[in-house]
């Protein structure tokens, strides 16, 4: 009588782990735009001045790498500031509108009014009031992220369980306790959601900050260069901003993982 013993082949693991994977898809699809962006210049003839070859935008990064710098600089502190002062007001007025429903009836529509001014309208007026220095386009950051926090932070703080909010009282925990061990844990993600849109926008404030009123910044450069019909310039100009932006939005990323390791 002969046996057979039937044998289990191993799962094949695949060729690339998840990380990996998502690492290399958005990166594959970049480097794709970027070769079809070069061929379509050199194919359909574009001219420069519409719309230059990635080639000769990279050669203008070298070539104009120091005046790119020297304007990026500005542009940084002013998303970087903009962004810690937009944001901290943000959280500390949630707090307040939290633990007082009265000053967040109050204050809330008040909120959203300003949030609804368009930042172009609203920058001429800052201009006006604390003049072309740097502490106005700060402040132009900070506002373009404000509203966002607000919003997810209050609802982040009220998103509580009714029981875990039952089984503090119980407990006799104070409100501080509350705050700190059950309010504040469970408004982190939604906390984050919301730094990770503002890390971008504090940059977009920050350039139309340099719009209204500035000679220094990756915003003036950007209009110089418009103005000067220096493309190149433009698109390095362009292509350093949205640089600035990808690396904020990678840093708060970065944060909330080690955080919210949940």
């Amino acid at each position: 009588m002969t046996m057979v013993q039937d044998t289990v082949t191993p799962a094949r693991r695949p060729a690339f782990s998840p990380r990996l994977q998502k690492a290399v898809i958005p990166i594959a699809t970049v480097v794709a735009i970027v070769v079809i962006w070069e061929l379509a210049v050199r194919i359909f003839a574009i001219p420069p001045y519409i719309a230059p070859a990635p080639s000769a935008v990279v050669a203008e990064i070298g070539a104009k790498w120091p005046q790119l710098w020297a304007n990026f600089l500005p542009t940084l502190f002013e998303a970087v500031a903009g962004f810690l002062m937009g944001n901290l007001v943000a959280i500390l007025i949630a707090v307040a509108f939290v633990h007082n429903k009265t000053v967040e009836r109050a204050f809330f529509p008040l909120a959203v009014f300003i949030n609804t001014i368009p930042i172009l309208a609203i920058a001429p007026i800052l201009v006006l009031i604390f003049g072309t220095g740097m502490s106005t386009k700060v402040i132009i950051a900070a506002l373009i992220c404000f509203f966002p926090t607000l919003v997810n932070m209050v609802r982040g703080l009220e998103s509580v369980p009714n029981q875990s909010l039952e089984l503090a009282r119980i407990l006799s925990a104070s409100k501080s306790e509350v705050f700190w061990k059950i309010r504040l844990p469970y408004s982190l993600p939604f906390l984050f959601a919301a730094l990770k849109i503002a890390a971008t926008t504090s940059v977009i404030g920050a350039i139309v900050g340099e719009w209204v009123g500035s000679d220094r910044g990756l915003g003036a450069l950007i209009l110089d260069a418009t103005f000067n019909f220096r493309a190149p310039l433009l698109y390095a100009a362009v292509l350093m901003s949205s640089g600035l932006s990808v690396l904020m939005f990678a840093a708060v990323a970065i944060t909330e993982r080690l955080t919210v390791r949940w």
